[in-house]
Protein backbone atom coordinates (compact mmCIF):
# COMPACT_ATOMS: atom_id res chain seq x y z
CA UNK A 1 0.00 0.00 0.00
CA UNK A 2 2.92 2.29 0.69
CA UNK A 3 4.40 2.07 -2.83
CA UNK A 4 1.30 3.20 -4.76
CA UNK A 5 0.98 6.19 -2.45
CA UNK A 6 4.60 7.11 -3.05
CA UNK A 7 4.09 6.75 -6.81
CA UNK A 8 1.09 9.06 -6.73
CA UNK A 9 2.98 11.56 -4.58
CA UNK A 10 5.92 11.51 -6.99
CA UNK A 11 3.60 12.02 -9.94
CA UNK A 12 1.99 15.00 -8.22
CA UNK A 13 5.41 16.49 -7.48
CA UNK A 14 6.39 16.14 -11.11
CA UNK A 15 3.12 17.75 -12.16
CA UNK A 16 3.71 20.61 -9.77
CA UNK A 17 7.12 21.25 -11.30
CA UNK A 18 5.79 21.50 -14.85
CA UNK A 19 3.35 23.83 -16.52
CA UNK A 20 -0.06 22.63 -17.62
CA UNK A 21 1.03 22.29 -21.25
CA UNK A 22 4.08 20.21 -20.34
CA UNK A 23 2.07 17.91 -18.07
CA UNK A 24 -0.02 16.55 -20.93
CA UNK A 25 0.42 12.79 -20.93
CA UNK A 26 2.28 12.74 -17.63
CA UNK A 27 -0.54 11.53 -15.41
CA UNK A 28 -1.45 8.51 -17.52
CA UNK A 29 2.22 7.63 -18.00
CA UNK A 30 2.97 8.00 -14.30
CA UNK A 31 0.08 5.73 -13.33
CA UNK A 32 1.00 3.02 -15.82
CA UNK A 33 4.71 3.32 -15.04
CA UNK A 34 4.11 3.27 -11.28
CA UNK A 35 2.03 0.12 -11.45
CA UNK A 36 4.49 -1.58 -13.79
CA UNK A 37 7.44 -0.56 -11.62
CA UNK A 38 5.70 -1.80 -8.50
CA UNK A 39 5.12 -5.25 -9.97
CA UNK A 40 8.57 -5.38 -11.55
CA UNK A 41 10.45 -5.28 -8.29
CA UNK A 42 8.87 -2.66 -6.01
CA UNK A 43 10.20 0.30 -7.99
CA UNK A 44 6.94 2.21 -8.23
CA UNK A 45 8.45 5.67 -7.87
CA UNK A 46 11.06 5.04 -10.52
CA UNK A 47 8.40 3.59 -12.82
CA UNK A 48 6.13 6.58 -12.23
CA UNK A 49 8.90 9.04 -13.06
CA UNK A 50 9.88 7.14 -16.20
CA UNK A 51 6.23 6.77 -17.21
CA UNK A 52 5.67 10.49 -16.79
CA UNK A 53 8.65 11.31 -18.98
CA UNK A 54 7.53 8.88 -21.64
CA UNK A 55 3.96 10.15 -21.52
CA UNK A 56 5.12 13.74 -22.00
CA UNK A 57 7.37 12.69 -24.88
CA UNK A 58 4.57 10.78 -26.57
CA UNK A 59 2.09 13.65 -26.13
CA UNK A 60 4.62 16.10 -27.58
CA UNK A 61 5.13 13.89 -30.64
CA UNK A 62 1.38 13.61 -31.17
CA UNK A 63 0.99 17.39 -30.89
CA UNK A 64 3.76 18.00 -33.42
CA UNK A 65 2.17 15.53 -35.81
CA UNK A 66 -1.21 17.24 -35.42
CA UNK A 67 0.34 20.66 -36.02
CA UNK A 68 2.07 19.38 -39.14
CA UNK A 69 -1.19 17.96 -40.50
CA UNK A 70 -2.98 21.25 -39.82
CA UNK A 71 -0.25 23.18 -41.63
CA UNK A 72 -0.50 20.87 -44.62
CA UNK A 73 -4.27 21.15 -44.75
CA UNK A 74 -4.04 24.96 -44.59
CA UNK A 75 -1.51 25.02 -47.41
CA UNK A 76 -3.63 22.65 -49.49
CA UNK A 77 -6.74 24.73 -48.80
CA UNK A 78 -5.04 27.94 -49.97
CA UNK A 79 -4.00 26.31 -53.25
CA UNK A 80 -7.65 25.64 -54.11
CA UNK A 81 -8.65 29.30 -53.81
Amino acid sequence: MKSPLIAVAAALLVLGATSAADAKGCIKGAIVGGVAGHYAGHHGVLGAAAGCLYGRHHAKEQQQQQDKQQQQSQVNGQDKL
